[in-house]
């Protein structure tokens, strides 16, 4: 069955626009509860929690997903803005029946959306996420006044959080004498990260921590890090660390302003594992992973695999493997021997834990690294196309191919929500990537 309201990474979309209005959201709690108590053991109350992160709208939201899980029956612990991997880490230390998070990550304030995880602090299962869609498509009712669930504030949710995330760091490390810079994006993180890396030892500068619900991700963060690459320089500090609205994504900048992006990084943990001794069997990236890095990672010794573009479909990737390192360019980071999910902050340490030990910059740690040059053409085409039925197409595809053979790669996927087809070649010369790209990229009947 084919899910209809549920996507890669939850529910998302503009506030105000079906399905990210107060009815929707109220039935999607009250489907999610019956889901949830038709699983619980005789005589089990379900108990979730609630997370957000800090656009305007979620007070709406909250509200809307409270009442939906009252009416099930379903107990919820409400904790505020909290980045989503507080959720998840909360979720399975408090055994809870699940965790839910209102957030749209890296978009803008406009756009919100609801996130869902297990028991264990995972994402949902597509069997777990289709039963709830079921749930949908039936009336909504509401249990007796005796069953009705309760609603409870947990307020050290963020203080639960943080220590969770100290303990990820080595125990015999600290971070004195590093002056960081520190965005959270006006975001979920932005009372959490700051602290635990000062509570670390850190000298914290933070930027990106006056959230006022309409700025979350406006031109500071991950997506956007040259907030933090200026201030990075105009302080002297050693290293930048640039998180998403809801810190799941990490972007990192050295002292003279050099980013490095979640590719780069995910040869970091990747090597610092092995230098550590641990078994690591392999890593998983995306379809996008810069093919410097699969070279490099493959060079260590160890394999690599590449997964659907999405966090998601790179933690299944992980599962499938058992491997516990794996990523994307865009900053979602796994490091499943400390964290159940993707967790910005945790990536972080990790990366800061491999320069302390090895006492190397984060450039020196990745002098092996020559990132290749990327060219993304995304063409739209006219409307019943298809390419991959196209031979003159296909034929100019192996082409690039064969001339690429061993120095380069092309990867042509179609937009899932538009008539969009993304051409993208990358090679280690970006003359040869952007007209090898445009050879093909012209080759597609425009709308």
């Amino acid at each position: 069955m084919k899910k209809q309201y549920f996507g890669t990474d939850g529910i998302r979309g503009e506030v105000g626009k079906f399905p990210i209005v107060p009815e929707f959201m109220t039935r999607l709690g009250y489907a999610a509860g019956k889901v949830l108590t038709k699983d619980a053991k005789p005589g089990e109350r379900c108990k979730v929690l609630i997370g957000k992160d800090t656009r305007v709208s979620g007070y709406l939201l909250e509200a809307a997903l409270e009442a939906g899980f009252a009416a099930a029956g379903v107990d919820v612990m409400l904790c505020g803005p909290i980045p989503t991997p507080g959720v998840a880490y909360l979720t399975k230390a408090l055994r809870l029946s699940a965790g839910i998070v209102i957030s749209a990550s890296h978009n803008p304030y406009q756009d919100n959306g609801i996130k869902f995880f297990s028991e264990n602090g995972d994402k949902l299962s597509d069997d777990l996420e289709l039963a709830i869609e079921s749930e949908l498509d039936k009336p909504m009712g509401c249990v007796s006044s005796k069953e009705l669930g309760k609603a409870f504030r947990l307020d050290d949710a963020a203080g639960r959080y943080i220590e969770f995330c100290k303990s990820t760091f080595p125990g015999d490390l600290n971070l004195k004498g590093l002056k960081l810079v520190v965005d959270c994006a006006n975001g979920a993180a932005y009372h959490t990260a700051p602290h635990v890396f000062h509570e670390l030892g850190a000298e914290v500068i933070a930027i990106g921590v006056n959230p006022d619900g309409r700025n979350i991700n406006d031109g500071c963060g991950a997506t956007a890090p040259g907030a933090l690459i200026e201030k990075v320089k105009e302080v002297g500090a050693d290293l930048g660390i640039a998180l998403d609205g809801d810190a799941d994504r990490l972007q990192m900048v050295d002292g003279s302003g050099r980013l490095f992006n979640g590719d780069e990084l995910l040869y970091v943990l990747a090597k610092d594992r092995l230098n550590r001794g641990q078994k690591l069997g392999g890593v998983v990236g995306t379809l996008m992973t810069n093919l410097a890095v699969e070279n490099a990672i493959k060079a260590l010794g160890i394999g690599f695999e590449r997964a659907n573009v999405g966090d998601r479909y790179v933690l299944e990737l992980l599962k499938q493997k058992s491997w516990i390192v794996g990523g994307e360019g865009s900053g979602h980071l796994l490091c499943l021997d400390q964290h159940s999910t993707g967790d910005g902050t945790i990536a972080a340490l990790q990366v800061l834990a491999a320069m302390s030990q090895s006492k190397k910059s984060l450039s020196q740690l990745l002098d092996v690294v020559k990132i290749f040059p990327q060219v993304l053409l995304n063409v739209k085409y006219k409307l019943g196309y298809n390419w991959k039925s196209d031979e003159v197409l296909s034929k100019q595809i192996q082409k690039v191919e064969n001339e690429l053979r061993n120095i380069g790669r092309v990867l042509i996927r179609a937009s899932g929500t538009e008539p969009v087809l993304r051409v993208m070649v990358e090679t280690d010369n970006a003359d040869v990537a952007m007209r090898s790209a445009k050879s093909i990229a012209e080759l597609v009947p425009i709308n």
